[in-house]
């Protein structure tokens, strides 16, 4: 059984037991979270597809760690003007465990 959730903009497959690793969300580590925004569930030969959401429907997700994305270096300039800009990035990442994945009613 696993599920597809949107979280961050992005949408993710969830299994129970699977790590996701999805863009900030609050939480200390240990916490337990329930992500809500469920698009499709897939058990066996059933298939709950949401329009846009399944009722009811949700995954158990634990907090395994707080951190930062690999930083991304970007550089742009103009040639023959003397114009240089360097700027980098690192987006704050949540490694989620999935505990379990509930189809609801």
């Amino acid at each position: 059984m696993y599920a597809i959730v949107k979280t961050g903009g992005k949408q993710y497959r969830a299994e129970k037991g699977a790590t996701l690793v999805v863009e900030r969300l609050e939480g200390e580590v240990g916490a337990k979270l329930d992500l809500d925004e469920v698009l499709m569930v897939v058990a066996d030969d059933s298939v709950k597809v949401g329009s846009p959401l399944v009722k009811g429907a949700k995954v158990k997700v634990e907090i395994l760690a707080q951190a930062k994305a690999p930083k991304i270096n970007a550089f742009n300039y103009k040639p023959k003007k003397n114009e240089r800009k360097r700027w980098g990035h690192r987006q704050q990442m949540t490694h989620l465990k999935v505990t379990d994945v509930v189809s609801g009613g």
